[in-house]
């Protein structure tokens, strides 16, 4: 089950490849000449534009609907490429001058000196695309620069890394600004399968020491009841019909039949190819090649089996791809035209191909490979734990000091009522009340005539209490 979960995770990250190729495709089909450069240099994903599609297009602008691209290539300046595209596309010197041109003759940059003879307008219009890439790969570059882990960066060594277009003059839009856009994405372009193969070679690498972890957690009954799982799941993977060989008159005649609804005994290569060519542009490109393996990838493959690995599929589905362009495309344009589909047609390879490996088939790594990959995986874990218990020091240090920081504030806060307290002036002698000392007249004399008993308060010196002046008198 965590097989199952682990590739529907990964599926979507890693399936960014499909589309791609998908819009690769596409882009090269707006006239064979124009967009042998989309492929070169653009990957632009487009519905193929042909002489019917430039109907459809015109068709859809009189609704008011302007028809968009809405795949990204994946490139850093998608953007900006496709931008120079649609302008130089309005140019009617320039596109004539492509359709007229090799694949050579824009794959080497040939056709940028072309560029001088473009209208006024274009010209202006490429120069402010320019100026606006600048800006915004100034913005990338001031924030990339700025960040903490990019301390000590060359600034110029930095700057070769964006090599789409020319620098050192930010402001107009030269022919060497188009050569060195045609180069750089000729060759993310070369890259891109080898890129795709690594990126799904980590794949599955990492699937297996996800699972190999997973059993180390487990007791011995468990781990071999898991391990006795794991192994029906590939058998029941392998338990498909055959898988006919991509390009092979057996895969061609079984496509004939279930999805054109044809006799097989009818099959004809120059009629499969007019069916197939579903942008009747004169070419089998990437796209409809790979829409020819559906049905071939549906034998292997199913998102409703759980021992069916999708991200695999997409894999296979490359595979097959790039065999049948390798054998068939002569020029290497990436685009398979007529007469190389019928002498393809001809070759014994054709009618007794052999047999198709799948991936899960294939040794997609070695036993040492998957040590490496693990070792750098620990090493990563260990830094990052180590990172981890830094930060966790460094916090605890942090809410100590703030602690001391703390009690010295509320030590200093008691020092300073004290010395306001200090401060303040001795409060003044309270006065007298002369309402509690008032006394009527008769109550002043029955007082002085019953002296109250035990009364001892002191009299002044001199005086006697007037009893005793009373009865001094009366002694003789």
């Amino acid at each position: 089950m965590w097989e199952k979960s682990r590739g529907v995770r990964r599926m979507d990250e890693i399936r960014w490849w499909s589309p791609l190729r998908s819009a690769l495709s596409a882009a090269i089909s707006l006239q064979i000449r124009w967009w042998s450069l989309m492929l070169v240099c653009t990957l632009v994903a487009a519905v193929p534009i042909d002489t019917d599609k430039t109907k459809a297009t015109v068709e859809a602008a009189d609704d008011g609907q302007k028809p968009q691209s809405t795949q990204d290539t994946g490139l850093y300046y998608d953007r900006y490429l496709r931008e120079v595209v649609e302008v130089l596309e309005t140019d009617p010197h320039f596109r004539e001058k492509i359709q007229a041109a090799d694949t050579e003759d824009i794959k080497s940059g040939r056709i940028s000196q072309e560029l001088d003879f473009v209208s006024h307008h274009i010209r202006t219009r490429l120069d402010e695309l320019k100026r606006q890439e600048v800006a915004r790969l100034r913005v990338l570059i001031k924030a990339k620069l700025s960040a903490p882990e990019s301390a000590g960066i060359d600034r110029r060594l930095f700057l070769q890394k964006f090599n789409h277009l020319n620098h050192m003059n930010p402001d107009s839009f030269e022919p060497r600004d188009l050569d060195m856009l045609i180069k750089a994405a000729t060759k993310d372009l070369e890259n891109y399968d080898k890129e795709h193969h690594e990126e799904f070679k980590r794949y599955e690498m990492m699937k297996e020491h996800e699972r190999r972890e997973y059993l180390k957690g487990l007791d011995e009954e468990t781990r071999q009841r898991e391990e006795a799982r794991y192994e029906e799941m590939k058998r029941k993977h392998k338990e498909h019909p055959k898988i006919n060989h991509p390009g092979s008159k057996d895969q061609l005649r079984e496509v004939w039949q279930e999805t054109d609804g044809l006799d097989p005994a009818d099959f004809d290569p120059r009629t499969f190819f007019m069916l197939h060519d579903t942008n009747s542009d004169g070419f089998i490109d990437e796209q409809e090649m790979e829409a020819l393996f559906t049905k071939e990838l549906e034998k292997a493959y199913s998102p409703q089996n759980e021992e069916d690995d999708m991200v695999e599929m997409e894999e296979e589905r490359l595979r097959m791809r790039e065999h049948v362009m390798n054998e068939v495309d002569v020029n290497q344009d990436r685009l398979i035209n007529l007469a190389e589909f019928l002498r393809a047609t001809e070759k014994q390879e054709f009618l007794e191909p052999d047999g198709w490996e799948t991936v899960d088939e294939q040794l997609i790594y070695t036993e040492e490979e998957l040590q490496e990959f693990e070792n750098h995986i620990s090493k990563t874990e260990e830094d990052l734990q180590r990172k981890k218990e830094e930060l966790q020091r460094q916090e605890e240090e942090l809410n100590k000091q703030q602690q001391h920081i703390q009690a010295q504030r509320q030590e200093l806060q008691q020092v300073v009522q004290q010395m306001e307290q200090k401060k303040l002036p001795p409060p003044p002698p309270a006065l007298p009340d002369p309402a509690a000392h008032f006394q009527p007249v008769g109550e002043q004399i029955s007082h002085l005539a019953s002296p109250q008993v035990g009364n001892s308060q002191p009299l002044p010196p001199g005086h006697l209490p007037d009893a005793a002046v009373v009865r001094s008198q009366q002694t003789p």
